[in-house]
């Protein structure tokens, strides 16, 4: 059977209602495993992909509702009082579990004419739109959850968004007095973007596993690229950055993102990447 739930804000007791029996939201989606990603987000999906989390389940951001085995008794029904009130919407459907953001411009009261069977004047009823496509899809039965935009969830999945945490202050700050690293331009911690403060996180995890020779190596890789571009002193091994820009090359060089095409020998900066 097929039912519909809602979140209602600030709700205590039964946070998490029914709103309709034998009903469903969406289309059936069907995952392509292929086509699933796991989170980066620098990638910029194709439009057949999701990003998928494995393992949900044990993630301490799962919620309650998604550890145990799924019985509508154990949710009372949606009160009228409650209407506004809904934070997302979870269409529990085809075994799975589609959710859907609820934001203010979803909540409409408006009057409209409705046309069915015949023309009706809707006096402005509270009115949640359904979107064509749910924000995240939880797949029991491979304990993974797939999602499009991780901003549109994490009000949701409460703690997702550390997933890709923006790097601290400190951390920040630690990374430009890496030994390759030398500023100019008056630049510092506190013009670094939000976008490479993000990056940062994934170049210093990336760092920290490379050996020595790999080090040295990376190096003369991310001369090789960004030569007019970024200037470097050979006898020093010293990156000159003074601007967020060039960080941004620096931080794609640590993370491999350049390279030559076998046909052709251009140089190419990837903007996104996957593991095959």
């Amino acid at each position: 059977m097929d039912f519909v739930l809602a979140k209602i804000k600030r709700a205590q007791k039964h946070p998490i209602v029914k709103v309709l029996s034998d009903n469903k939201l969406y289309e059936e989606v069907i995952i392509d495993a292929a086509a699933c990603v796991p989170y980066d987000p620098d990638h910029n999906l194709d439009e057949e992909s999701w990003f998928v989390i494995p393992k949900f389940s044990q993630k301490d951001f799962c919620i309650d509702l998604l550890k145990h085995p799924f019985d509508s008794k154990n949710h009372i029904d949606l009160k009228k009082s409650q209407f506004d009130k809904i934070a997302w919407l979870c269409s529990v459907q085809n075994e799975s579990f589609y959710f859907q953001k609820v934001t203010p411009s979803l909540l409409m009261r408006r009057k409209s004419i409705i046309f069915g069977e015949v023309a009706e004047l809707d006096d402005g009823q509270v009115r949640v739109v359904v979107n064509q496509t749910p924000d995240a899809i939880y797949l029991p039965k491979i304990d993974s959850l797939v999602f499009k935009n991780l901003a549109a969830i994490s009000n949701i999945f409460k703690g997702i968004d550390l997933l890709f945490k923006e790097a601290t202050q400190q951390e920040v700050e630690n990374f430009l007095k890496e030994p390759f690293i030398e500023l100019s331009n008056d630049f510092n911690a506190s013009r670094v973007s939000t976008p490479n403060r993000k990056r940062i996180g994934l170049a210093m995890a990336t760092l920290a596993a490379l050996p020595p020779k790999q080090r040295a190596a990376m190096v003369g890789y991310i001369d090789d690229y960004c030569t007019g571009h970024l200037n470097f002193d050979k006898a020093k091994g010293i990156f000159d950055i003074g601007s967020d820009h060039q960080l941004k090359l620096l931080i794609y060089g640590i993370e491999q993102r350049f390279y030559t095409t076998l046909f052709g020998n251009q140089k190419r900066l990837a903007n996104s990447v996957q593991i095959l």
